[in-house]
């Protein structure tokens, strides 16, 4: 194979190690594009293509992360990874770990690791790569890594999201909550809740969001039963997608634009939290974005009382 071929047999992986340690697609492919870079420059072809790529990938998608929290710090509320249609690698060994660490609750849950016990909790527990491996891409010892690899794996256990094993249930309680939004129906919203359910939006200050976060059944579904409604009449549009592995919607203007996502954290047949990116900068790689400011002025506009 020549170098452009093993390169792009591999990208997906590349991608997909990138995605979960940044949160974000565009910064996952930037740096899976500096990968092949290197790559291509390199005098000499590795003994593995796998285990070169893979490990340049991680250490260039570490700096990254180092310097994108100091940003997170300044983030203007709630911060969500960027939203992911489709997790391009697949590997049926680890079907069940590749699922579970793309979630928005998992990578949430990973901002709580250093970027090297990220790094290497994903290397080893999510994609299987052995301790020399690990070790080689994050330019530690095995012994390093395995006590990296003990605190990650704490650290993700003290509050490791579980979620109903059945997609097609999932799905089935996505789209009766989806219908009851868009009827407005507020009590068969509050029937999906769970009670301590949260509604948390990240606009990141360049797009209206909540005040704060949402809690309770009541409170959530009278909120989004009272808006919605009000979203359908200036031709806003709901398009259920799996993101993130999740169940979830797209929202869009009457031109298609993206408006915001949505993503339900589903468990024991009932909603325990929805999660909004409405920050555009995170939408782009789904399309054309709309203005949600404007949308947000034609909306106050259409629930005034008229004189």
């Amino acid at each position: 194979m020549t170098e452009v071929e093993d390169f792009e047999e591999l990208r997906p992986l590349l991608f997909s190690i990138a995605y979960r340690i940044l949160g974000s697609v565009s910064e996952a492919e930037d740096a899976v594009q500096e990968t092949w870079l290197r790559f291509a420059a390199s005098a000499t072809r590795p003994v593995s293509t796998k285990a070169f790529l893979s490990a340049t990938v991680t250490r260039i998608s570490i700096d990254v992360l180092r310097s994108a929290r100091v940003r997170r710090e300044e983030y203007v509320g709630p911060w969500f990874p960027e939203p992911l249609l489709s997790d391009p690698y697949q590997d049926p060994a680890r079907s069940a770990e590749l699922a579970d660490s793309v979630s928005m609750a998992a990578l949430l849950l990973l901002e709580r690791l250093s970027p090297l016990e990220r790094a290497v909790f994903l290397l080893r527990d999510v994609f299987g790569f052995g301790f020399d491996e690990v070790a080689a891409a994050v330019g530690r010892s095995e012994a390093a890594c395995r006590q990296l690899l003990v605190r990650a794996r704490r650290h993700m256990q003290d509050g490791q999201p579980r979620f109903a094993a059945d997609r097609g249930e999932r799905r089935e309680l996505a789209t009766r909550f989806f219908d009851a939004l868009q009827n407005g129906d507020v009590g068969g919203l509050q029937n999906l809740l769970a009670a301590d359910v949260q509604l948390v939006g990240d606009g990141g200050g360049k797009a209206p969001q909540l005040a704060r976060t949402v809690t309770g059944a009541q409170n959530v579904a009278r909120l989004l039963g009272a808006v919605f409604p009000w979203l359908i009449r200036i031709d806003v549009t709901l398009e259920q997608a799996e993101l993130n592995g999740q169940s979830g919607a797209i929202l869009r203007d009457r031109d298609g634009k993206v408006l915001q996502t949505m993503v339900l954290d589903v468990l024991d047949g009932q909603v325990q939290a929805v999660r909004l990116v409405i920050n555009p900068d995170k939408l782009a790689h789904l399309g054309p974005v709309a203005d949600a400011w404007a949308l947000s002025r034609e909306l106050k506009e259409a629930r005034r009382p008229a004189k």
